[in-house]
């Protein structure tokens, strides 16, 4: 495989560890500006809605660039967030560097996606594409216990520091390895706004919002529920979110094995796996073996949504599917800004720490209810599309009798 597609994953992970960081430096974050955890969970609901608004605008900008040219700029942003993070004097200005940060995250990964198919031959760009978006998941399991160690070991701020640097290797490794290429980074606007028109697309990121933004719900305030409810030690935060991130590996690799064979069968069970997981961890949460457990499985079946989430969604699209893609990536942190906002909410109403699991759990079985609702529409499109196919058909056939007659 090409070392572009190097670079490309490291980009990912960079990403995906400012992303996710946040769960296992929570406390540490609120105590550090002297806000409550709630509110100190507006980081990661901040830099949800940075994704939500800047996929779309970033894409939009991407029309002027080459691939190479704009995933260049969306690092030197990347850098520019996280690094505002680190020095931030106080608590806004924090959320504007996180905001910052987010503006990268959609457009890197739509338009790295169409990068790394590029760099390789037909046959093998799914593996490339995979490869990449390795990084994201990786984070997960290095990257996020890493962060919550280094604050740790010195303080919130260093783990910022190190995602910054992560962002300049990554950069680095754009401009050396990705070739030039003359290919614009998205088609024209009109064309890929286009696709919005098809409802299917638009439920299906429905889907996205409702269905992977519950393990949000959960896992922003899981440093907390941890160290309060279940006893475990602050240090234990580190492999505790390690667990998550193994789960979350191992969640892509089967769904992406059975998501190509049976897309919409992997979306409803790991929806309801994921549903069951989350409504389990408001009383597992009382157990550290249980909850160890349980975090595992939000793992796994979170991230088993995510493959059959983005292939609905890029299905839907395929004749311009750079913003529908990017515009996913979106609808995912949408979910998790909404999950984060209302598990603050609830925290704040006095329901506990564990209640947000329950935000969790009926945010994804209201996906499971679309995903049902998308599936027996598009059934029904089908169906009258082989009716109208089978008269035209019929009509065709009774033309040369009518014409005899004649």
């Amino acid at each position: 495989m090409p070392l572009a597609l190097l670079a490309l994953a490291i980009g990912a992970f960079g990403i995906g560890t400012t992303e996710f960081a946040v769960m296992g430096l929570l406390p540490d974050m609120a105590a550090g500006f002297g806000v409550s955890i709630p509110l100190a969970g507006y980081a990661t609901t901040v830099y949800a809605l940075g994704v939500v608004i800047g996929a779309p605008l970033m894409t939009a900008v991407g029309t002027r660039f080459t691939r190479k040219q704009m995933l260049m700029l969306l690092m030197g942003l990347f850098i520019v967030g996280n690094l505002l993070t680190a020095i931030a004097p106080n608590f806004g200005i924090m959320l504007a560097g996180r905001i910052v940060a987010a503006f990268t995250h959609g457009a890197f990964f739509g338009i790295g996606a169409l990068v790394a198919a590029d760099l390789v031959a037909p046959e093998k760009r799914a593996t490339a594409i995979s490869l990449m978006f390795s990084g994201l998941t990786i984070a997960n399991v290095v990257g996020v216990p890493a962060g919550t160690m280094l604050s740790q070991q010195s303080d919130w701020r260093t783990t910022f520091y190190a995602i910054t640097a992560l962002g300049v290797i990554g950069l680095l490794g754009i401009v050396k390895l990705v070739p030039a290429q003359r290919a614009k980074a998205a088609s024209p606007l009109g064309s890929e706004l286009a696709v919005f028109r098809n409802p299917q697309v638009g439920l299906a990121m429905l889907m996205t919002i409702l269905g992977f933004g519950g393990v949000f719900a959960a896992v922003t305030y899981l440093a907390s529920m941890m160290t309060e409810v279940t006893g475990f030690a602050p240090s234990s935060v580190i492999w505790l979110t390690a667990i998550f991130g193994l789960g979350m590996v191992g969640g892509n690799l089967i769904s992406g094995r059975f998501t190509d064979r049976a897309m919409m069968p992997m979306l409803f069970v790991s929806m309801t796996g994921l549903a069951l997981s989350l409504a389990a961890f408001n009383f597992t949460a009382h157990n550290k073996t249980a909850a160890i457990v349980t975090i595992a499985l939000i793992g796994i079946f979170g991230f088993a949504t995510v493959p059959p989430l983005q292939k609905r969604v890029m299905d839907q699209a395929a004749s311009a599917p750079t913003l529908a893609s990017a515009g996913n990536i979106a609808a995912f942190n949408f979910g998790n800004a909404l999950a984060a906002w209302l598990g603050g909410i609830v925290i704040s109403a006095g329901l506990g720490y564990t209640a947000p699991n329950w935000v969790g759990a009926l945010m994804t079985v209201a996906a499971l209810g679309v995903a049902i609702f998308a599936s027996v529409l598009e059934r029904r499109q089908t169906s009258r599309g082989r009716v109208v196919a089978a008269g035209g058909a019929t009509a065709a056939a009774d033309e040369p009798i009518a014409a005899a007659h004649g």
